[in-house]
């Protein structure tokens, strides 16, 4: 059954014109244009929702007016993680929120697109604020992991807007092109714009992954050398090469992780010391029991 989806006419401050927003099972999420006026969720995944239309047609949003996502508020991991959210007897839900940054054209979208769909299409359109995703991994017998995949426009670094969207995170990829240097040397800027907005419970940093995306591609503009040095000079849980396009170690980084989520969040409120930055062996067979779906 399609879940039901409202129109509400929001006013931006300082500003006029409608914002289009669609209330859905997981909270606010923005509609954009489509053919012939139709009006459908912002990004396939978009909270958890596949494309189609959104009904309320024709509503205009003027072309001057950007359209910012709204984001839902994110539901308490630990209340989840005690049994909420439809949990049985002794079985275990977790949800945890992920943030994916970094410079427009690394792979961010296509990042989201392969690990909770499975697709990767060569023709992304730029994302426009924050799109989002969830992934559900059947993390054991007795514990089920949902991760809401918030990927963040290239651009947003330079809004007061990544407050808001940092909230309540629990991890953060950064990922920067290996064959474009200045994607490289930003990574340390959304690395500073993360730890300045955004702290675990106890002050530590949130587990942060570096990914060095499209290795499959050659020259390298970066020796692996000055990667590995750069993620443990800025405090990463560490980096692992990944080629989106060849799905070449991104089921393996999430898994990653996950680990590290998991491990943070059952030291009764003491998380783990920050990663060293070193590279991330990445084995070639998952361990037993873990599975996706």
């Amino acid at each position: 059954m399609e879940p039901s989806l409202k129109c509400f006419n929001w006013l931006a401050p300082k500003r006029s014109g409608p914002w289009l927003i669609s209330e859905g099972p997981f909270g606010a999420v923005p509609l954009r244009r489509g053919p012939l006026g139709r009006s459908v969720p912002e990004g396939e995944a978009a909270a958890g929702l596949r494309g189609g239309e959104a009904g309320c047609h024709g509503l205009h949003v003027p072309a001057a007016l950007r359209p910012v996502a709204v984001p839902p508020p994110p539901p308490d991991p630990h209340m989840i993680a005690a049994g909420g959210c439809g949990a049985g007897m002794g079985h275990r839900d977790r949800m945890f929120k992920v943030l994916v940054v970094g410079d427009a054209t690394v792979g961010k979208t296509s990042l989201v697109q392969r690990y909770a769909n499975d697709s990767f299409n060569r023709h992304y359109k730029s994302t426009v604020g924050v799109d989002f995703a969830l992934k559900v991994v059947q993390w054991s017998e007795s514990e089920t992991v949902r991760l809401q995949l918030w990927d963040i426009a290239g651009q947003e670094r330079f809004t007061s807007m990544t407050r808001l969207y940092y909230r309540e995170a629990s991890a953060c990829i950064i990922m920067f092109d290996v064959t474009n240097v200045s994607t490289f040397g930003n990574s340390q800027k959304w690395k500073q714009d993360l730890d300045s907005k955004l702290t675990l419970p106890d002050g530590n940093p949130v587990p942060c992954l570096l990914l060095a995306n499209k290795c499959d591609l050659s020259p390298w503009a970066v020796t692996r050398e000055e990667v590995d040095r750069f993620s443990k000079e800025n405090g990463f849980s560490g980096w692992v090469e990944t080629s989106v396009k060849e799905n070449k170690n991104i089921n393996e980084s999430m898994r990653v992780l996950i680990e590290k989520m998991m491990s943070s969040s059952t030291r009764d409120g003491s998380s783990s010391a920050p990663g060293s930055g070193d590279y991330i062996n990445i084995k070639e067979s998952s361990p037993p029991g873990w599975a996706c779906c």
